[in-house]
């Protein structure tokens, strides 16, 4: 088990990984790599640390838990080009990774121990990106997620801009996970000193135009029409999340922490993301 009150390193403090600071009773440390980083984290209760201090970063990952959830790019994980051998410091290491690995599985289900199958170079960066992260540290903690969503990122915001479609393509489904969730997730995991390959993400995969459809009711709004996927004009990333149709299973990180999704389907997540609004 690990003590609750070591401190935690978020390397890319971004929406999961700010909910995670939020429920940690330690010291917790964020990663800022210019003044407006530095600014985002103004209020917060995250102690800023910039990348390119190297006594500093040394200072504050040395015996902590460690969470990197910045996106690779071309060149690898900026995360550990920057830390170097300083990541060997912390305690543990925890990676965010995506489920896009598992590519198209024709809706049937995603297991921890699925082969990867990325079909796009996203996904392909992110298996590189875990596998480098796990030369680092063999007890390497893999959290892939689905789609995330939260208060401030939700189907409410795209209804209220005028951004939300509902595209129906047959047969398609989507699993998600509530911020929240994902928080509670990887504090259970970390708590746990389990090591491996987890998903977070809740019980439900859905179409999305139903997702789009329970807001709209929730907000008391006309939902928009429905579109054809071959009608849809898409972007080229658009296009090829939904050339992936997969059911994710949470049945591993349940049977390790004793975690239960607060939110187990996207009526709950939005019904009690809709009360924080009222």
């Amino acid at each position: 088990m690990t003590d609750a009150l070591e401190p935690l390193f978020l390397f890319g403090p971004g929406f999961s990984a700010t909910a995670l600071a939020k429920i940690w009773p330690g010291k917790v440390y964020g990663s800022v790599r210019s003044e407006q980083s530095l600014d985002k984290l103004k209020g917060s209760t995250m102690k800023p640390v910039r990348i390119d201090d190297v006594v500093s970063l040394k200072t504050a990952i040395e015996g902590a838990q460690l969470l990197v959830s910045v996106p690779p790019d071309q060149d690898g994980c900026p995360a550990l080009r920057s830390l170097g051998d300083i990541a060997a410091r912390a305690a543990s290491v925890t990676y965010l990774s995506t489920t896009g690995e598992y590519g198209d599985l024709q809706g049937g289900w995603a297991m921890e121990w699925t082969s990867p199958n990325p079909q796009s170079a996203r996904a392909e960066r992110r298996v590189r990106a875990e596998q480098l992260w796990l030369n680092v540290d063999p007890r390497l903690k893999t959290v892939r997620l689905p789609g995330i969503y939260g208060p401030g990122r939700s189907a409410f915001e795209r209804l209220k801009n005028g951004t939300a479609r509902r595209i129906v393509k047959p047969g398609q489904v989507f699993s998600r996970c509530h911020v929240d969730d994902i928080a509670r997730g990887v504090f259970a995991l970390v708590q746990a000193g389990e090591r491996g390959v987890f998903h977070l993400c809740d019980e439900a995969a859905a179409p999305p135009q139903d997702v789009i459809t329970f807001a709209a009711d929730l907000l008391g709004t006309t939902a928009p029409p429905e579109i054809a996927f071959e009608d849809a004009e898409l972007s080229p990333m658009a296009r090829s999340f939904y050339g992936e149709c997969k059911r994710v299973s949470n049945a591993k990180v349940k049977a390790a922490t004793g975690w239960r999704p607060l939110y187990p389907t996207y009526r709950e997540g939005l019904r009690s993301i809709f009360d924080q609004m009222a």
